[in-house]
């Protein structure tokens, strides 16, 4: 006796020149497609429920959201604030969130290159190429905010930085172009 295979007919098969494929039906019903099974010891057609298949989605990120220390923490009159304890921060507008809030990675706590808190104002602002002259590090859509050279700018969400607050790229970007020089930044 020959072994059992199994043949499922997909799609593609039913779009086949081939009669023998084209002739295997698989019909949509309740969100699950009925496919046509042939085994192999038999001639006998024989249909199944099988669960129509998913692309392979990921998991979107829970959003990010801000607790009422956060928004304590963070006049309304400040345009730009970061979170050091949630590494996070975000843009507002008389208290009202603009952007974000978005990941952030700040200098190492306690270290000679913790961010420092405070109040400050953006004192410049610099492009995608910008290249630290200290760490010759690059520093891609620099906004500096504090002495020292401290900065929001592209960088690893996962390697503290030298005190400046590490944003993707794309949230550096976005920063560089609605901070302006002036705008205060609160760091807490």
């Amino acid at each position: 006796m020959a072994a059992a295979s199994t043949v499922v007919v997909t799609a593609a098969a039913m779009a086949s020149p081939r009669p023998a494929i084209r002739r295997a039906i698989a019909t949509e019903s309740n969100a699950q497609r009925s496919t046509a099974v042939q085994t192999a010891t038999g001639n006998a057609l024989r249909h199944q429920a099988v669960p129509a298949p998913t692309a392979a989605q990921p998991i979107p990120p829970s959003p990010l959201t801000l607790t009422a220390l956060d928004r304590e923490s963070c006049p309304a009159k400040a345009t730009a604030c970061v979170d050091l304890t949630r590494h996070l921060t975000w843009l507002q507008s008389a208290g009202r969130v603009t952007f974000g809030p978005v990941r952030a990675e700040p200098g190492p706590p306690g270290s000679a290159h913790a961010t420092p808190r405070g109040i400050f104002q953006v004192s410049w602002k610099a492009g995608a190429t910008f290249v630290s002259n200290i760490y010759n590090e690059p520093m891609p859509w620099a906004v500096f905010f504090a002495p020292g050279g401290i900065a929001f700018h592209g960088g690893s969400l996962t390697t503290p930085s030298h005190g400046c607050v590490h944003l993707t790229d794309e949230n550096a970007h976005y920063y560089n172009d609605h901070l302006p020089v002036g705008a205060e930044v609160v760091v807490f």
